[in-house]
Formats: structure tokens, sequence, C-alpha cells
């Protein structure tokens, strides 16, 4: 039998308070994104003014550069240090956006860009459609070829077959349409650029780009290859075919080297839209400067205005408080409203102050703990490192580390690296010394660079070559490191 009851227990139970949340939200946005969250709290709260307030005095003149820069960690208690705290538990991950880091191309607001003239180019398929207009094709069969545009992919494939594409054509639009009658429009488009564009496979995709070359004997051989012997082509099995089509070490050479010069993306070729160039852009959060081997640390704020609490927001709430006995309602509610806007707007800026110290107190942990490779800037030089090693320095909760690390940048003077190139794990050489993972890769790659392309090593040679360095792994491990390091296996690097 299923009886219900009811039973009282206690319990102790943790909660993080709003600004915490604010902060550790805040703590994951890159400075690109940042900029744009300030300008909402802006717009949220009119309790929030932007710049400095000029009542205030400013005790140094950089104050007026930035207020932002200063260490608050004397008159402002950190709510992220604290280890009894699971953030994770409170902030999932399906809760935070995905920050897309890349500069907005105008960088001001809807309004300023309205009047702009501004070229963004055509895209893949519509550079493809266009072509169609060059051909001698009669109105039905332009919008025949169009629909057929429309189904190749953005490497340049027609993944669908001429069947299939006339059943769908009738289904969706009443066409019928013959498989010959689509497979000659097919094949006008293989002509259009670039050449290779509406291949049903790579290996049509090269004989596409080999047959618009001049007849060479190389490229005839070549051709040849791709069309009897792709198999062994493509699994390398250069003896097989040098065999069967009786082709001196020379000819194979050159018929191969005509291959290799190919594109197996004939869509990759095309750069797209300046928008679509601009998406691949990095903001960094961070500047390093290495001057005179002192490296100086300094934070991206170009974007972020400085922030203040407004004064007439203060004399409003400064007034109300005088009459406190004659208040009446609608007085108390302008009091409460007054007072949350106030408390939210000085919440909003020592939520930013806090971020920034978290940030800055966390980059200058991996400076000091990576000095070595900002100074040489090879990766030899990296040390061992794990999130706890960070954590434990700064004082702050690994979950915090890993926050600031997941999605922000530095700019040295080797380029610009996301902060988790700088994390990896540790194993012990020969000499019994610490030694990151990252120098073994980048000696294994330098060992696989330097091998005997017509007889490349082996992992289990390899194995044998990072022994004699002084690195004593496993060939599990080299296959690892070299997968992700995206390099095929011997086989596939053997070349004559």
């Amino acid at each position: 039998m299923i009886t219900q009851s009811l039973t009282l227990t206690q319990g102790l139970q943790q909660k993080l308070s709003p600004s915490q949340i604010q902060v550790v939200r805040l703590l994951e946005l890159p400075s690109c994104e940042l900029g744009a969250r300030v300008n909402e709290e802006l717009q949220e709260n009119p309790a929030l003014e932007e710049g400095i307030d000029p009542q205030e005095p400013l005790r140094t003149a950089d104050d007026a550069d930035s207020l932002m820069d200063e260490d608050y960690t004397d008159d402002y208690r950190n709510p992220l240090q604290n280890e009894d705290f699971d953030y994770d538990q409170y902030v999932q991950d399906d809760e935070l956006p995905d920050y897309r880091y890349h500069d907005v191309a105008g960088g001001g607001s809807d309004d300023d860009t309205r009047d702009i003239p501004f070229s963004v180019g055509v895209s893949f398929g519509e550079y493809l459609k266009s072509q169609v207009y060059l051909t001698h094709m009669d109105k039905p069969q332009r919008h025949i070829a169009k629909f057929v545009v429309g189904n190749i992919d953005e490497d340049g494939y027609l993944r669908r077959r001429p069947e299939e594409l006339c059943d769908d054509l009738c289904f969706r639009e009443g066409l019928t349409v013959s498989d010959d009658e689509m497979r000659e429009i097919v094949r006008q488009i293989q002509t259009f650029d670039p050449i290779g564009v509406g291949a049903y496979d790579l290996r049509e995709c090269l004989l596409l780009q080999l047959k618009a070359k001049t007849p060479t004997p190389a490229i005839l051989n070549a051709i040849q290859m791709l069309k009897v012997y792709f198999e062994d082509f493509s699994k390398r099995h250069f003896d097989t075919i040098q065999e069967r089509l009786k082709l001196s070490s020379d000819e194979l050479k050159q018929a191969i080297d005509e291959i290799a010069r190919l594109n197996p993306k004939p869509g990759s070729a095309w750069q797209g839209t300046v928008y679509d160039r601009n998406q691949t852009s990095v903001i960094p959060d961070f500047y390093v400067e290495n001057q005179n081997g002192k490296l100086v640390l300094s934070l991206n704020t170009g974007d972020i205005p400085s922030l203040h609490v407004s004064r007439e927001y203060k004399e409003m709430l400064q007034d109300y408080m005088a009459t406190e006995k004659n208040r009446s309602r609608e007085q108390k509610e302008a009091v409460r409203f007054v007072k949350q806007k106030l408390d939210a707007a000085q919440g909003f800026i020592d939520a930013i102050k806090q971020r920034n110290e978290t940030l800055r107190r966390t980059m200058q942990a991996i400076l000091d703990k990576q000095y070595d490779w900002f100074i040489e800037g090879d990766e030899t030089f990296l040390k061992p490192m794990v999130l706890q090693d960070i954590a434990t320095v700064t004082g702050y909760d690994v979950s915090t580390i890993s926050r600031v690390s997941n999605s922000k940048y530095v700019q040295t003077e080797y380029g610009i690296f996301p902060l988790k190139f700088f994390f990896s794990e540790k194993m012990v050489n020969a000499e019994g010394e610490e030694v990151s993972t990252r120098e073994i890769k980048k000696i294994l790659s330098e060992c696989i660079a330097a091998e005997d392309k017509q007889c490349p090593l082996t992992d289990d040679a390899l194995v044998d070559v990072l022994k004699q360095k002084g690195y004593t792994i496993a060939r599990r491990t080299v296959a690892k490191y070299r997968e992700q390091l995206h390099l095929p296996v011997a086989r596939m690097r053997r070349q004559l």
C-alpha cells in the first residue's frame, strides 16, 4: 500500500547573491562583448552614467584616463574568493550565450551606420548563379540551373545525383525534367568558375581540373591514374600504379605533382563577403609588451567607458529621505525605485572593477609562470601548467580560472594567442625534469618534418626517436599526439 506523509528536515544551503552571479557572468565576457553589455546596462539603468563624475576629485592624473585599472582589493571584497561555493551549480552552460570573437564592422550605433554605404560583395552561391546567365541556356533551363546551384555545398560539391534532383524538382515545383537533360545542365555548371565546382565526389573534382589544363604527358598520366587507379592513389600504393601504368619514377612523380597542385575543395577558394571575413577576427583582452626583459601587462578597455553613479539620483534620494515623516505612497514607491537603481548601478560598477581585477591577477600569474615563453616565443619554453596551479597562486576557485581562460585572448610580440594555449599537462623526461606535453608535440612535429618522405617514420620509429631525445612515451601516446597535430600515418605521408 502506498501512503503519503509530510516531514520536516533541517539543512544548510548556500546560494549565490545577485552580485556574485553578476560578477561570474561578466567574468566570462570577452572585451568585444563587454562593451555591448555596458551599453545595455546604461540604457536600462538611468542611475548609471557614462564618464567620470565631474564633482569627484581625481587622486592621480592616471585616473582621468581609466578608473578601471586600479587595484580594488582593499575597498571591495572579492565575491569569487570563496571556495565553498560551486558556481557551476548556479550558472549552467545553457544559460550562457555563445559569444563570438569578431570585430563588428562600423563600430557605431545603428543610426550611425544606416547612411554609410557598405559593400558586402556576393556569396559563393550568388557568384555561381550569376554565371548561369553567361551560358546559352533558355529561360526554363536557367531556372533549373539555379536550382542545381542551390544544392552545391560550401566546398563546391554537388552531393545529389541527377535522378534525385529531378525527383526533388518535380515534388517541389511540379516541373518534369528528364535525367539526360539534368545531366546536361550539371555538365554546363561544371564548366563554371572555380574549375571543379559541381563535381559529385573528389575523383570527379580532380578530373575536371586536370581536363581544363593543357594536355601534357604528366597531365595525361595523372588523368589515367585517377580514372583507373583512384583507390590505389588514395591509399598511396604508388608502386602498384607505377607497375600497371608502366611509368618511370620521374613520370610517376610528375603526375603526382600535378595532382598535388589541384584544389580538392574549389568552394574554399572563394573568399566570401567582407562581413564573413570579419567574422574570423579576434580582439585581444590583454596586451603584453616586452620592455627590455620586463613584461608589462595591460587590459584592453578601449571600448569600455568609465562609469559612475548619477549624482542627480543621489540628491533625489536625499531629498526623499528628508521628508520621511510626511511621505506619501507615491513618494515611498519613488524612494524604493531610486534606491533600487542606485544599488544596481553601484553593484554593476563594482562588478566591472572586480572583473578587471580578476582578469589582471589571473593573467599576471600566467605571465609569471610562463615568463620564459613570453621572452623567447618558443613552445619548448612552455612549462607544464594546469588550472589548479593558477588557482593556487591567485586564491581563486578553479572554476573562476576556467571562466577567465575559456574565452580570452592575449596579444604578444609573437602574435595573438588564446589563454588556453598556455595550459598543458606535464610529463617527466629521462632526467627527471617535468616538461610540458606541448614541448613533446613540438619535437614530434619537428621529427616528422625532418624525416625522409620516401620512407617516413612509423609510430614505433617515432617512439625510438623521442626516447633518444629523453622522452619515454608509449606508442599509443605518440599516435594520440600525432592525431592532435593533424599529421597522418606514415603510409599517408610517403612521397616520391
